[in-house]
C-alpha cells in the first residue's frame, strides 16, 4: 500500500552568466537584466497551482538550484521564501539549499542570503586549478573559490558544500588528488565529488575534449575514495561525501523515492496521489518566455505505470550505500516486496546483494556495478 512520504520542494531558476560547454541543465545566459520580480511572482502562482499535490503535508525541504540562483538578489531569494511558507508549512529545522557560484557572488551577500532564510548553501567550484576552470568556462578563479568556501563558513549557515569534478579534460592524477585536498583545507561538512561526463545537447559533446582513459579515471576514482575517507568524509551517496550529520536532506528525499514538488522553468515533480493511488511525474514550462507568460505553469503530467514503479524505484535508491529496507519499497512503490523476488534471487546468485529478512544490503559488487543490478529487474 502507498504511504505518503515526506515532501521536499525543488524551485528552478533558469539564468546564469554564460552556459558552461559540459552543461544540460535547462539554464540560459544573462542577456539584461533579470525579471526578479515578475519571476518571483510566476514561482508563487505556479506553487499555487500544485498545492492540490502537498496533502496535508509540511516541507521537509527546499532546493534552489539552477543556473545560477546567487544572480537572484537575497531580498528576492526572501521573497520567494516567505512566500512558500504562507503556502505550505514548514518542518521545524528544514533544509534550505541554495546552488551559488564563486564568480557572481558578491562575498558579503552571504550574510543577507543566510538572514533570508537560506540554511545550506552548494557552491559550484568544480576545480581550482586554473587551467581546468578555462576549459570548463567557469568565470571564477582559484581565489574567488577559496573565499566563497570561507565566507559561507563564517556566515552561519548549518552546513555548506563544495561541488567538485574529476576526469576533466587532460587531468591527471595529481591534480585530482590536489583538488580533493585543496578543498579539504576549507573544511566543508560535504563534499559532491563526481566524474565529468559528455552529454548530448552540450559543447562538449559537439567538440568533445580529451578526457582521461579509463584506467587513469579508475585509479582517480579508487584512490579519491580513499582520500576522502581518511578525510573524515562517509560516502553516502554514489558521488556525495559528508562528515557525519551533514549529509544533503534533500537529495536523500530523492534517491528514497520522496516526493517534490517542482516550481520554476523546466521543473520536475513526483508526487504520491493515495486518493487516486498512483504515482505522478510533472514537468514545467521549460523556457523562460513562455514560462512567465503562462497561466497554466505544467508542461506535461504522466503516471508511472504500476509496472514501472519498482525499476523507478531502484534506478533511485541504488544511488545511496546504505541497506533498502522492504518496507520503504513497498510504501513509496505500493507493490508486495515479492513482486521483485525474482530479479532479488538473481542478483543475490550473482553476488550483487544479500536478501536479508527486513532489507537487501548491497555488496561492494553490487555498488560497483549498479547498472548490472538494475538489469536482473528489466
Amino acid at each position: 500500500m502507498l504511504v505518503l512520504p515526506p515532501l521536499s520542494l525543488y524551485i528552478h531558476i533558469p539564468w546564469c552568466v554564460q552556459k558552461c560547454p559540459y552543461c544540460d541543465f535547462n539554464s540560459h545566459g544573462q542577456q539584461s537584466a533579470l525579471p526578479q520580480q515578475d519571476y518571483v511572482d510566476a514561482l508563487l502562482n505556479d506553487l499555487k497551482q500544485d498545492l492540490q499535490y502537498v496533502q496535508g503535508r509540511q516541507l521537509d525541504t527546499i532546493f534552489i538550484g539552477g543556473g545560477t540562483p546567487s544572480l537572484f538578489d537575497a531580498q528576492h531569494i526572501k521573497r520567494i521564501l516567505k512566500g512558500v511558507n504562507q503556502l505550505i508549512p514548514f518542518k521545524q529545522n528544514i533544509e534550505i539549499t541554495m546552488e551559488a557560484n564563486p564568480g557572481t557572488l558578491e562575498h558579503d551577500d552571504f550574510t543577507a542570503y543566510q538572514q533570508a532564510g537560506i540554511t545550506r548553501l552548494s557552491i559550484g567550484v568544480q576545480s581550482f586549478a586554473k587551467e581546468k576552470l578555462n576549459l570548463l568556462g567557469r568565470i571564477h578563479g582559484e581565489e574567488e573559490a577559496r573565499n566563497a568556501a570561507s565566507k559561507a563558513a563564517q556566515a552561519g549557515y548549518k552546513s555548506f558544500n563544495i561541488d567538485l569534478m574529476h576526469g576533466l579534460p587532460n587531468q591527471s592524477f595529481d591534480e585530482a588528488m590536489s583538488d580533493i585536498d585543496t578543498a579539504a583545507k576549507l573544511n566543508p561538512p560535504h563534499l559532491s565529488w563526481y566524474q565529468l561526463t559528455i552529454e548530448p545537447n552540450t559543447l562538449f559533446h559537439s567538440k568533445p575534449p580529451q578526457l582521461p582513459d579509463d584506467e587513469a579515471l579508475w585509479t582517480i576514482y579508487e584512490q579519491g575514495q580513499k582520500k576522502l575517507a581518511a578525510l573524515g568524509y562517509e560516502q553516502y551517496e554514489i558521488s556525495a561525501y559528508a562528515k557525519p550529520g551533514f549529509q544533503c536532506q534533500h537529495n536523500i528525499n530523492y534517491w528514497q523515492f520522496g516526493d517534490y514538488l517542482g516550481i520554476g522553468c523546466g521543473a520536475h515533480g513526483k508526487i504520491t496521489d493515495l486518493t487516486n493511488n498512483t504515482l505522478l511525474r510533472t514537468v514545467k514550462i521549460k523556457h523562460p518566455k513562455g514560462y512567465l507568460a503562462a497561466e497554466d505553469y505544467t508542461f506535461n503530467t504522466h503516471i508511472i505505470e504500476e509496472e514501472d514503479r519498482a525499476l523507478e524505484y531502484l534506478m533511485n535508491r541504488l544511488r545511496l550505500m546504505h541497506p533498502i529496507p522492504k518496507d520503504e519499497f513497498e510504501q513509496r512503490t505500493g507493490l508486495c516486496r515479492n513482486s521483485i523476488q525474482t530479479g532479488i534471487e538473481k542478483a543475490a546468485t550473482k553476488g550483487l546483494l544479500i536478501d536479508e529478512p527486513t532489507q537487501w544490503t548491497l555488496t561492494p559488487k553490487g555498488h560497483m556495478f549498479v547498472n548490472e543490478l538494475l538489469a536482473q529487474f528489466c
